[in-house]
């Protein structure tokens, strides 16, 4: 069956079938295959695009940016101060002027039920870059970035080791029970997914062949592992005062040497970045000051181990983006 995505908004992939995650995947290929080449593909010359960003970025907006050029796109950047969205103007407002002048809006930012408003009253296609609750534009890059190292998905053994109820947590859950990996959340219980989220993921992962596991277990966990996931301890817009419980609860969830070699030896090691794997960061710096430890959700041996995939990830933010944006303009 054909998949036509064009007027669809990307919110979360809770939204879209396995049949339109796998195209949006091939036409990532086909986009990355293009780029590299030097192939010109300006498809969408002529149209315009804005990006809200309440939360700063490097990856989202140059992936964004990149990929509306790369197309033909105009593109106009919005930091916090350069939007009234929320302060002198609405939401529903805001959402309808910018429909009015683009042909797609991208929100990065605090709240799902913000970006969810924005698409209700836009009138055009509107991209979750990161709320609180999501991260589907991550979702796709993780996803090619596996398939390209092990050639498949499904029957993949995929555990994320961390804070499991952020928005990675919960979108790499649904990814995976999307398109057939069997999930494991390494964590402490405190810290798993919210019940009726997983509940939602384990129908959806019975239909498409694979599991959902929750385990505080770190060798239990670890075992048999394909690929092992992790992201910062705490997220941007949490306040300092946090950082002291969460190391002392994710501590044991470091991916460390241990924790790999516990895993396939075939195992590769994700991270959706920033991460905080050494004291060259003005923050790394500062928790080592506070708390004695130079690093935090993965050693530096194993971010920079031959194991791990981050910058190829991180490209493929480009190619995926891409493939969402025209999927849903073209």
């Amino acid at each position: 069956m054909a998949v036509n995505l064009r007027g669809k908004s990307y919110l979360k992939l809770l939204d879209f079938t396995p049949a339109e995650i796998r195209y949006l995947l091939d036409l990532s290929k086909d986009f990355k295959s293009m780029k590299r080449s030097g192939v010109p593909h300006k498809y969408l010359d002529g149209k315009n695009i804005v990006l809200l960003f309440e939360k700063t970025s490097t990856r989202t907006r140059c992936s964004f940016e990149v990929a509306g050029r790369d197309l033909g796109m105009g593109v106009t950047y919005l930091d916090p101060g350069s939007s009234q969205m929320g302060k002198k103007e609405s939401i529903p407002d805001t959402a309808r002027v910018l429909g009015r002048m683009y042909d797609g809006i991208e929100y990065r930012g605090y709240s799902q039920q913000l970006v969810e408003e924005l698409a209700r009253y836009a009138g055009v296609p509107v991209w979750n870059g990161l709320t609180d609750q999501f991260h589907p534009t991550q979702m796709l890059a993780d996803l090619l970035t596996i398939e390209e190292k092990f050639g498949r998905l499904k029957g993949i053994n995929f555990t994320y080791m961390g804070d499991a109820r952020n928005n990675m947590g919960n979108s790499l859950m649904v990814a995976c029970a999307k398109m057939g990996l069997n999930f494991t959340a390494c964590a402490p219980e405190a810290l798993f997914p919210a019940e009726e989220l997983v509940e939602t993921c384990r129908r959806i992962a019975a239909e498409n062949g694979c599991t959902v596991t929750l385990t505080e277990n770190v060798a239990e966990g670890t075992a048999n592992a394909d690929v092992i996931y992790t992201d910062i301890w705490v997220s941007m817009g949490e306040p300092e005062g946090v950082w002291a419980e969460r190391i002392k609860l994710l501590t044991p969830y470091q991916v460390n040497a241990a924790a790999m070699r516990n895993a396939k030896d075939t195992a590769i090691f994700m991270h959706c970045l920033p991460s905080f794997h050494d004291t060259r960061t003005t923050i790394g710096a500062d928790i080592a000051k506070k708390f004695g430890i130079s690093e935090m959700e993965v050693t530096d041996e194993v971010f920079e181990g031959r194991q791990s995939v981050v910058f190829d990830e991180a490209e493929n933010r480009m190619h995926t983006i891409k493939a969402v944006v025209y999927a849903t303009l073209c």
